[in-house]
């Protein structure tokens, strides 16, 4: 009863690739080790996932009953994703218990995730999507220990996907003053190239701001974190600032433009967008700090997701489809038999070759320069015969040959 253990915990496989997704296979290992024999009825191992909501709202039970003692309204809701169960050793037969030998002990393990889609691992202000291993040492006479591990689960999300390769664009205008003394209008317009982004990523921002009050602005950029928690029938909204950036100060009368000024992404939680209590979404708000107003700010909704941005295929693509096109000119172009070439007289004319060679005083000039008489070089060259013509091509599949030269280059 009061043997010690030196040891009682759970080892993951392959836990450090960056977790687990739904259908995968969750293996490890229970380690035991006590420090004398010890008496163990059952070793069991349950695996458990689940979304869990739970706020307290005092002032809506202050307002309620006014002058009263508050009693503050609690709301909460849970939604189960992952339930398992098996045993990893027990005693046989009849016996009540079996006796594990003191010194190290492993019990392996493996359980596959569900098929269908499992919300991404979350700790938030209100509420969390958790997921974990326990291992359970029954014993007899004895209450019995537990061992818990985490493990984190990620819903993947292609941002690859049609619904997050359109770009998104909006503008917006105010009037700064009230009453007869208004000044011009702030104008804002800002567009992304497109709403699916990753952690790590920087966001090109592609924005213009026109300043025709009396005042200076500043036009600044901020990734917020929308967190929404729903629980009997009510929604609690939790928002932060991830990242953010700023631009210029823009002077009464003056614009400012940013051609994909960037907003890198820190490491978040990727985007929460199928949990039916819990919901986690982005947006790139692009807004002007206004002195003694209110900001202009328009938001640009975003997805991070977790399978990167690659524009390789469609890229590829475009580029074969462009070179398959422009390379049709060539099909066009090379005959499929060579032609003999033209007859060198009729290339050339007598009066062509006279104009081309000196002239016989030149020749004597030439003659003493080289030390020899000139006129057997000039014929020599003029007379030289073209090259011999022949039917077989000594380029063969010059077409062929250019297109996979090209096609390497790509």
């Amino acid at each position: 009863m009061g043997v010690k253990l030196r040891d009682f915990g759970i080892v993951l496989v392959g836990e450090e690739l960056g977790g687990y997704s739904s259908g995968d296979l969750v293996s490890g290992r229970v380690l035991l080790e006590p420090s004398e024999g010890l008496a163990v009825t059952a070793l069991r191992l349950e695996a458990r996932g689940c979304a869990r909501v739970n706020w307290i709202d005092k002032d809506k039970a202050a307002a309620a009953v006014p002058g009263s003692a508050a009693v503050p309204s609690r709301y909460r809701e849970e939604v189960v994703y992952l339930q398992h169960r098996q045993t990893l050793r027990e005693a046989p037969g009849n016996q009540g218990y079996f006796i594990l030998q003191p010194g190290k002990h492993e019990f392996p393990f493996s359980f596959q995730l569900p098929q269908g889609p499992l919300v991404t691992s979350f700790k938030g202000k209100h509420g969390s999507v958790k997921y974990w291993v326990t291992a359970i040492l029954e014993r007899p006479c004895v209450p019995n220990q537990i061992v818990k591990r985490e493990f984190s689960v990620t819903s993947q999300i292609d941002v690859n996907a049609p619904n997050f390769l359109s770009s998104v664009s909006k503008s917006k205008e105010k009037t700064i003053g009230c009453w007869f003394f208004t000044s011009g209008p702030i104008s804002l317009s800002a567009s992304i190239e497109r709403s699916g982004f990753c952690n790590g990523e920087a966001i090109p921002i592609y924005a213009e701001f026109e300043n025709c009050s009396s005042r200076l602005i500043m036009p600044k950029a901020a990734i917020f974190q929308t967190q929404t928690y729903l629980a009997n029938e009510k929604t609690k909204t939790f928002r932060q600032v991830i990242a953010n950036v700023r631009g210029n100060h823009v002077a009464s009368g003056s614009t400012e433009s940013w051609n994909g000024k960037a907003l890198k992404i820190p490491p978040v939680t990727p985007s929460i967008l199928d949990c039916c209590i819990i919901r986690v979404e982005y947006s790139l708000a692009v807004y002007v700090h206004i002195p003694g107003s209110k900001k202009l700010m328009i938001e640009l909704p975003i997805v991070i997701g977790t399978i990167p941005y690659s524009s390789f295929g469609s890229r590829t693509s475009s580029m074969c489809s462009q070179f398959s096109m422009d390379m049709s000119w060539l099909q066009l172009a090379l005959p499929e038999q060579l032609e003999a070439p033209p007859n060198y007289a009729d290339v050339v004319s007598e009066e062509d070759l006279a104009r081309q060679f000196p002239s016989l005083p030149q020749a004597d000039h030439l003659e003493h320069e080289f030390g020899s008489p000139m006129f057997a070089y000039i014929q020599e060259f003029r007379f030289q015969p073209p090259p011999i013509y022949s039917e077989v091509d000594p380029y063969p599949s010059f077409a062929e040959e250019m297109q996979r030269e090209v096609s390497f280059e790509i």
